[in-house]
């Protein structure tokens, strides 16, 4: 039997893992099947190269609970340990056996999936056990070993015949404030969350298995059952497979893998694949999103090699993307040493320019396969594509490709389609081309139905970011402006070089403003006249477009530097000087029924807008009602 103190740099290495090293007490069972993982996965490449000449078998790992006993094992049939290596990997803190092996093996082991990074994973056994024990046996020649440690310095080594198979078995006796690591129930969540897909099957227990009657059975045969292994794992996820052997339900089958809970189909998926000059893998799925914009449900999640690491992708993965879901498995992520922070880094720029170019090549192969399934599909992934409108430079530059533009008439546009129908009648007469846009077809109705009147049309973009989109692309076309449909009255969206004919001299408009601005007596309106067509409507409420549009950019982050989130709302009320109204309130001469005559059309105009509300719109409801029973 050997006696010694593990080679540490500081006598009380162990309490700074507990309490430092590792924020996550849990993670001990990830770092542990891990290791049992490289295990195996070293064994299988020397038997592949020959240098181990032994049957590698179908291993797998099995991790066993006894509640009586206070223990935790975690079992591999992997490639084991002499006393040397036990002395060399475990004794000897921080020098790490899995970077030896690439290092010595790495012309060959390129893709053998060894997972090991840090050799302090091992020592995150010692956040939960008072005790750790070592059983190991070497795929070479000679006897199995035993080393134990309390979680001191201080340790046995010592040959054993209870291990005659080849294979490493860590026994953890669970220290008393973290006996919850004792209940199935526990264990089952943490393989479920970090272990789901390791690429070596892991057994938790058993399970019954329902034997198949034969054809011949009997009517009331009952099947026979028996137990099974319990293997907890999927190998061989989606992104470990080639697209080319992959089918639609399979992918459908993957998502549902990954998120149980979420019984609504993906609209489409994104496989990702490269070996250089980094390596990623991984599957992106376009959930059903709408206009929503939370992130916090069902995130993308980063593996290496197969094992969880985080759902908190940010840097990785660009912004806009984040309200996608699936995902990525890179073991070029440089991570600090207990996985849980991303390490800023150049290769995790290059990854997430690759993801930016191949979700914008996704989109465009998707529109140019089949338009009319994409036009279906819009309104569910507009909210990613705009964002990264306005996120990210280089997928904006692609953005035309496969951004739509749909109309209140309900037909879809690519820009330079948008553009090209509607430049003859959008130009105003400073060649500026117009577009007219409404953010809610029922209540901006009137508006819109005005606009089309007149030979326009009108897009419906109601997006929660549409401001910032139009912002963007004001900036970036040439002689291009947005104005939304209630911004002005459509003679003043897109002004043209007709002749303006009026009913009414400058003393009779001065009279009318005067009386409105009397009778309204509101700071949100500012009083407007306009000599429009006389069958135009009489009062019409409009929101200046550089207000309001500031205003929403603030309220979805953003707007610059003006602050003018905190704004109060702020009106025109246009007045059509050639209505037939506007001639009634100058010839009326009781000062009272002028009033009654400007507080209805109000009124009338609010209700157009959805702003007449509370007390405001039960008085109207009731002078209306004693208009019709005079």
């Amino acid at each position: 039997m050997t006696k010694g103190n593990i080679n540490v740099s500081v006598e009380n290495i162990f309490p700074l893992i507990k309490k430092f090293l590792y924020s996550d007490h849990e993670i001990f069972l990830r770092e542990l099947i891990s290791n049992a993982t490289d295990a195996i996965l070293k064994l299988k490449h020397l038997t592949s190269i020959g240098e181990a000449k032994v049957e590698y078998g179908n291993p797998k790992i099995e991790v066993k609970i006894d509640k009586e006993q206070k223990t935790l094992r975690i079992i591999d049939q992997g490639i084991g340990m002499t006393a040397e290596e036990v002395e060399k990997y475990i004794n000897q803190v921080a020098f790490s056996g899995a970077e030896e092996f690439l290092e010595k093996y790495k012309d060959s082991a390129k893709d053998s999936g060894i997972i090991g990074h840090f050799g302090l994973g091992f020592y995150s056994a010692f956040m939960v056990a008072e005790k750790v024990e070592i059983i190991t046996k070497s795929y070479k020649e000679g006897a199995a070993v035993r080393w134990i440690c309390d979680g001191s310095p201080e340790f046995t080594l010592e040959e054993t015949t209870d291990k005659t198979d080849r294979g490493t078995e860590i026994v953890l006796h669970i220290a008393e404030d973290s006996t919850e690591f004792l209940e199935e129930s526990k264990i089952r969540e943490l393989l479920s969350k970090y272990n789901k897909f390791m690429p070596v099957p892991i057994k938790f227990g058993t399970k019954t298995h329902t034997l198949p009657l034969p054809e011949d059975a009997a009517e009331d045969a009952v099947a026979e059952t028996e137990e099974v292994d319990n293997i907890i794992n999927n190998p061989t996820p989606a992104w470990t497979i080639a697209p080319s052997e992959l089918t639609s339900e399979d992918y459908m089958k993957f998502y549902h893998e990954l998120y149980p809970m979420q019984f609504e189909e993906p609209l489409f998926n994104i496989h990702l694949n490269v070996d250089y000059p980094f390596n990623l893998t991984g599957v992106l799925f376009f959930p059903k999103l709408s206009n929503n914009l939370n992130i916090d449900k069902d995130k993308i999640q980063l593996y290496q090699n197969q094992v969880f690491v985080t759902d908190e992708v940010k840097g990785i993965v660009p912004d806009f993307l984040m309200l996608l879901r699936g995902v990525i498995d890179s073991p070029d992520i440089p991570l600090n040493v207990s996985r849980s922070y991303l390490q800023a880094d150049g290769a995790v720029k290059k990854i997430s320019s690759y993801i930016t170019k191949k979700v914008a090549d996704k989109m465009s192969s998707l529109i140019n396969e089949n338009r009319e399934d994409y036009e279906q599909k819009w309104n569910d992934i507009k909210i990613v594509i705009e964002y990264g409108i306005i996120t990210e430079e280089k997928f904006a530059e692609k953005a035309d490709k496969f951004t739509l533009y749909p109309t209140t008439d309900g037909k879809y546009f690519l820009w330079n389609e948008l553009i090209e129908k509607i430049q003859p009648a959008h130009t105003d007469k400073d060649g500026n081309t117009v577009v007219l846009y409404a953010t809610n077809a029922d209540e901006q109705h009137s508006y819109i139905q005005a606009a089309n009147d007149k030979g326009y049309d009108v897009l419906l973009l109601d997006s929660p970011v549409i401001s910032h989109v139009i912002q963007k692309l004001e900036t970036s076309k040439e002689k291009i402006s947005f104005a939304r449909v209630d911004a002005d009255h459509i003679n003043n969206l897109i002004k043209k070089d007709e002749p303006v004919i009026s009913k009414l001299n400058e003393t009779e408009k001065e009279s009318l403003k005067k009386n409105v601005e009397e009778a309204v007596q509101d700071a949100k309106f500012t009083v407007q006249l306009e000599d429009l067509d006389s069958n135009d409507a009489p009062f019409t409420i409009t929101q200046p477009e550089f207000m309001r549009r500031m205003k929403e950019m603030q309220a979805t982050g953003g707007g610059g530097m003006f602050g003018m989130g905190g704004f109060p709302e702020m009106y025109n009320l246009v007045v059509n000087s050639n209505s037939e109204l506007s001639s009634q309130i100058l010839k009326t001469e009781n000062p009272q029924e002028k009033e009654t005559l400007i507080r209805y059309a109000l009124d009338l105009a609010k209700l157009s807008q959805n702003l007449l509300k509370g007390k405001d719109l039960t008085d109207f409801i009731q002078r209306s009602y004693k208009q019709l029973e005079k």
